[in-house]
């Protein structure tokens, strides 16, 4: 499901940005000619060369563009929207030949969740002219060019041309100072050529770059717009870079697309280089590269952020205390406090005492690397998720709420499983315990955790694993000590028949778990889905009763309604619009397009992402967001309050909260008015956003 929804999104954004072209460049030729002819540009042009022509040399033109406030043209390859530039030449010599345009730098500039390849700010592009020693004519007309190009704003695109006649420079004449400037904004060509492959949803190049350039905010803008018969570049998607000595890793996410059976562009040869520009920073810099197929390093150093650069001991360190938190949430410590209170009940020897810790300590360590390298292997493949994406899909979340039923009935005593992981003894019953707790763990984020899986989405896979061992292994590590400690082991309560009520008792706050999932299976599947995943979990309780009972036509009936309702929940997910759950904020709904409004606004915004099933976000909710304090603050102070909603998967949403060197939610933002954002802690105390208001 996650796969295909996916793609459909991939498609989505394609038609949306050709549709968008489409109606806003019919929209300016739907105006009469005469009104065409009179309009002026908004991207002013001219063409100057840089010298005379001279037999046997290459003369430099510069067609140089000023758009007007407000406006941007495009680079060769334009991204998910708009058109390059088209040059039809007139009065050339015959010795002249033309060369490929060199273009500067360009921007990523996002529109309607539409990555684009642009200039804002006044920009030349050099084109090389060889002239043939042969060359002897003296008198010439100057070359003319037909030029055609698209001119945008955030609201309007309107495809732009001129008739440009060549100016060379005369005596005293301050074009040459001016050519000097345009040279040095166009990034020279690497000596040396690179090496690329095409690997599932991701394309790696090596790029030879020497260790001492420094790499800031890099990105690849590639000018290929296909990369195979079905792959083109995700213009929008989350870009890798990683040092590898004098090498320099980037990965590429790639987007699939449909083509027309029979069509023609489905014949497409294997592309024998690529080429493009590696930018090192947003200030302009960087280089012109070709890549050959080849082999590509893996490995290296992950380049671009403050998480990216984190030591891994400290990354390792802040997983480790992060799972170790992860004990005292809501969602583990029913079960961590339960099966610790069956060493106290078993009064077993030293050796079985390790044998339970050990077997506790695998189960969780496997469930975690199993769902670290899910996610890293589906991100490979061009997905967008992040920690706890299962949680986004209803038959994950069904399957939980069913087992989450069986532990409270099993807890409150309605049937007995002498086998049941929290109740029993031995390391089969320990390890089970182990994958449970993992599982249950994911909804939770502790304050440590936030930079270490953020940088597990950056490193390489060896070190990211690395990672999520940390991890899983802080999170088993209290109960693996009681294993290994008899000291521990003795302080834990005598075993006695306020067992038996305390295990009661822990029915309580896992029926409220059970609940909480029926909630979040109706706000993912819909109320028939919620019902039949209700359903499902009571039927298979009552069939153990019976079985516990002897009552076998019971136990008959019972499995066949299992087998039912557990065949037909697939079928059963509502395809519906999700409605975020209501805010006393009356926050506005997150999109890129909506951010960069609120921002423009000159208020203050802050910015936070949730989930429905984010106990660390339905906490900090409660504390210091929905308050009636906070909402006068906010008043008071004109703060736009913005909210992303991450219960359903979101690429775009993912994307924004990777940008920030997180893995997951929950995520705070604050913008000061006329600011850049400043990310809160993931643990926000009751004034917290009411000081940060009052600071306005």
């Amino acid at each position: 499901m996650q796969a295909s929804l996916s793609f459909g999104l991939s498609v989505w954004r394609l038609v949306l940005a050709a549709l968008a072209l489409a109606f806003l460049v019919l929209g300016v030729l739907a105006v009469p000619a005469t009104a065409q002819q009179v309009q002026e540009n908004r991207i002013e042009a001219d063409l100057v060369a840089e010298n005379a022509p001279v037999p046997g040399e290459t003369l430099w033109f510069a067609l140089r563009f000023r758009p007007e406030e407000g406006w941007h043209g495009y680079w060769s390859n334009p991204g998910e929207a708009g058109l390059g530039m088209e040059l039809q030449w007139q009065n050339l010599p015959p010795s002249w030949n033309v060369g490929a345009p060199q273009y500067p730098v360009p921007h990523v500039l996002t529109l309607f969740d539409i990555a684009n390849h642009a200039y804002k700010e006044d920009y030349a592009v050099l084109i090389p002219v060889r002239i043939d020693e042969s060359d002897a004519v003296m008198n010439y007309a100057a070359p003319t060019v037909n030029a055609q190009w698209l001119a945008c704003s955030d609201e309007l695109c309107i495809p732009e041309r001129a008739t440009l006649t060549v100016r060379f420079p005369q005596q005293g004449d301050v074009l040459r100072a001016q050519f000097d400037e345009h040279r040095a904004a166009i990034p020279p060509m690497l000596d040396r050529q690179g090496s690329f492959t095409l690997t599932g949803n991701t394309l790696r190049v090596a790029v030879p770059l020497p260790e001492s350039v420094e790499l800031t905010q890099p990105h690849f803008f590639i000018e290929q717009r296909r990369l195979s018969a079905d792959k083109r570049p995700d213009y929008g998607g989350v870009q890798r870079f990683f040092r590898n000595g004098d090498m320099v890793i980037v990965e590429m996410p790639m987007s699939d697309f449909l083509l027309p059976e029979g069509s023609d562009l489905a014949v497409f040869p294997p592309l024998d280089q690529i080429t493009g520009i590696l930018a090192f920073d947003d200030a302009g810099n960087g280089v012109q590269l070709t890549a050959a197929p080849g082999e590509v390093p893996s490995g290296g150093t992950p380049l671009g952020g403050a998480m990216a650069d984190s030591p891994l001991a400290l990354l390792l360190g802040g997983a480790l205390l992060g799972g170790l938190l992860l004990n005292l949430m809501p969602c583990v410590f029913p079960i961590l406090s339960l099966k610790a209170l069956t060493l106290a009940r078993a009064g077993g020897s030293e050796a079985e005492a390790k044998r339970e810790g050990l077997a506790y300590t695998a189960g969780v360590m496997l469930a975690v690397l199993a769902l670290g390298a899910l996610m890293l292997a589906l991100r490979a493949a061009g997905e967008q998720v992040g920690w706890a994406f299962q949680l986004q899909q209803p038959l994950v979340v069904a399957a939980l709420l069913v087992l989450a039923t069986l532990i409270t009935a099993n807890l409150a005593g309605l049937f007995e499983i002498p086998s049941l992981p929290i109740r029993s003894r031995g390391g089969g019953s320990a390890f089970a315990t182990g994958l449970l707790a993992a599982v249950a763990a994911t909804p939770c984020t502790g304050p440590f955790m936030a930079a270490a899986l953020g940088a597990a989405l950056l490193l390489p896979v060896p070190q990211a694993m690395l990672l999520f061992a940390a991890l899983g292994f802080g999170l088993a590590l209290p109960f693996l000590l009681l294993g290994y400690a008899p000291a521990l082991r003795s302080r834990l309560p005598k075993p006695g028949r306020w067992m038996e009520t305390f295990r009661k008792v822990m029915a309580i706050p896992m029926g409220l778990t059970a609940l909480a999932l029926t909630w979040l299976a109706w706000r993912l599947g819909g109320a028939h889905f919620a019902f039949s995943a209700v359903a499902l979990g009571v039927l298979i309780v009552v069939t153990l009763v019976a079985v516990s009972r002897g009552h076998r036509g019971i136990v008959v009936v019972g499995a066949v309604a299992c087998i039912y309702f557990a065949a037909s929940l697939p079928f059963r997910v509502e395809d519906r619009s999700f409605l975020a759950a209501e805010s006393m904020l009356d926050p506005v709904t997150y999109s890129e397009e909506a951010l960069a409004e609120a921002r423009a606004s000159g208020q203050p915004v802050f910015l936070w992402f949730t989930a429905d099933w984010c106990v660390s976000c339905k906490v900090n909710e409660g504390v210091a967001i929905e308050r009636e304090a906070t909402r006068a603050a906010f008043e008071e102070a004109g703060v736009i309050a913005m909210r992303g909603d991450w219960t359903r998967a979101d690429p775009e949403i993912t994307r924004y909260i990777e940008q920030w060197g997180v893995a997951g939610v929950p995520l705070y933002v604050w913008f000061p008015a006329g600011g850049e954002g400043e990310q809160l802690p993931q643990v926000l105390t009751p004034d917290a956003l009411v000081d940060r208001a009052e600071a306005e």
